[in-house]
This record gives structure tokens, sequence and C-alpha cells, in this order.
């Protein structure tokens, strides 16, 4: 396929290299001068839209998002596909793809999971909403830049699922690293307290496979002194389009509530910010009951 991506930052540029390895013409743009091996460069997003059977977005937000698919969609040929891979705010995922359908177009909006790791090794998960035919039409580059893509539903289903599974995300790490925190003071052995938690009740993700206290459990940012390989400031946005989305659907959603309020005064009043999302441990380590 001729496939245009737009937004090759930390996650879309190895999205980008792992297509053209499998032999797709990839035309990129982006508004930061980046260099892609493979990938040939256009001076506007509407160039790199133009003629392409696919394009792909992986943009910051939904405004951005919006704004953009205003400019590429009057220039994509009908029949083509408008893939997003950002993570934005459900209304704007629907927004985009209405426009897009209306213009003749299929519309993905297709959020990931798995970080900058897993889009270099090609092994994302993809959230996918649209139609049956717009995600037949990007399930083979689905293929190629990952290693599950579910279709959830119509347009907006793919930003539903992400963030809904982030704010569990959000939710768990808080739950962990507060656990940990407390066994410390309680005089428990961090070990001790991984070898029961992760094969008892309270096993999660956040325990098991990304556990937050240094040396304990498999590889994870916390051996690495927090350096993130998901930021608490992305963390601190999805949580925020959660809550947007629970208002707007006027859902009940408490804990998700306060993650959110937890993380933003993580991020924007201690030390948080351009740290590992899990380095709420050393976090709670620090403060007492009334800190």
């Amino acid at each position: 396929m001729k496939i245009g991506f737009i937004g090759l930052g930390n996650m879309g540029a190895p999205m980008a290299a792992n297509l053209v390895k499998a032999g797709h013409e990839v035309i990129g743009f982006d508004m930061a001068e980046v260099k892609v091996d493979g990938v040939t460069m256009a001076d506007t997003a509407i160039k790199c839209a133009t003629d392409a059977e696919v394009v792909i977005t992986m943009l910051p937000n939904g405004a951005i998002l919006r704004s953009v698919a205003a400019d590429i969609i009057p220039a994509m040929a009908k029949g083509a596909a408008l893939v997003d891979c950002s993570t934005v705010d459900v209304d704007s995922a629907r927004a985009v793809a209405s426009d897009a359908e209306a213009a003749g177009l299929l519309a993905v909006d297709a959020p990931v999971s798995g970080g900058v790791g897993g889009a270099s090794a090609g092994t994302l998960t993809f959230m996918a909403g649209g139609s049956e035919a717009a995600f037949a039409k990007a399930a083979p580059l689905f293929e190629i830049m990952g290693q599950k893509a579910v279709h959830c539903g119509e347009a907006g289903a793919g930003q539903a699922a992400k963030i809904c599974n982030n704010m569990i995300l959000g939710v768990t790490m808080i739950a962990t690293c507060e656990a940990f925190a407390l066994a410390d003071k309680l005089g428990l052995d961090r070990q001790k307290m991984f070898d029961v938690v992760s094969t008892s009740s309270g096993y999660s993700w956040t325990m098991n496979a990304y556990c937050p206290a240094p040396g304990v459990g498999p590889q994870s940012p916390a051996d690495n002194g927090y350096q993130p390989g998901f930021a608490a400031d992305l963390m601190l946005k999805d949580l925020r389009l959660s809550q947007q989305a629970a208002e707007s659907a006027d859902a009940d959603t408490p804990m998700g509530q306060l993650a959110q309020a937890l993380y933003a005064q993580f991020v924007e009043s201690e030390d948080g910010k351009g740290r590992d999302f899990s380095a709420m441990l050393p976090r709670f380590e620090k403060r007492g009951r009334e800190s």
C-alpha cells in the first residue's frame, strides 16, 4: 500500500519504520524535522495524505486531530482509510469519523497499548472503533505494527476501550504503591509482599508485570530510576480523558476521579513530571497519613 503517516514522534516513527520494513511505501509528515529510515517526508500534511490508500495519524490530542483531519480529509481519495492511533477524547474520535465517512472515506479510531518498546518491536495492541469494512482495511497494517487488534465496535469504541483500560491501570498502580508503602511501615519485606500478593487475590498487572518496587519481580522502570516506560504525564492525560468521558456519559467514577487528582498533584505540584507513573511508590514512601 501507499501509506501516509502523520505524527512521527516516539511512537509514530517506529510504527512507520515497521511498515516500511514490511514493504509498504510510506510518506511521512511531522511538525518537527525528523528522519525515519525508508520514509519519504512530505512538507505538508495534505501532500502526505494525497493519493494514500491509508493515512495513519499519531497526534497529541483531540484538538490537533480535528485540525489535521479538517485539512487532509478533502485531499484523500474516496474509499481511502483514515486510521487514527492517537489517544484522544471519544467525542473528537467520533466527530472525525463522521466527517471522514461523509467524505466517502473509511475511518478507524485505533489507540494503542504497549508504549515505545511495543512500537519498536511491533508488539502493540490496537483497540479499534469503526465499521467492519474500515477495520478490515486497516487490519493487515495492525498485524505489522502490533501483535493484537480488537475491533471494539463503532466509531469511538476504540478510544472508549483505551481510556477505560487506563483508568483501571492508574487506579491499580496507586493501590499497588500504597500497599508497598504500608508494608514497609509494617515491617514486611518487599520480596515477601510480592511473593504473597503476586499469587493471591491482590494479583494485578501493576504488581506482577510492572512492579513499582525496585529489585522485586520482573525488570521494570523501578529498576531504572523510574525512567519512564509510561510517563506519569501521559497517565494524567488518560485519566483526564476518562473523567471527561465519564462526565459526558453521566457515569459515577469516584476512584478514577481520585486517581486523576493524585496524578495531577504528583505531576504538577511534586516531582512526578517526566518520571514513570510507577514513581508513585517513592512518593507514598515519603508521606505519612496527614501529609
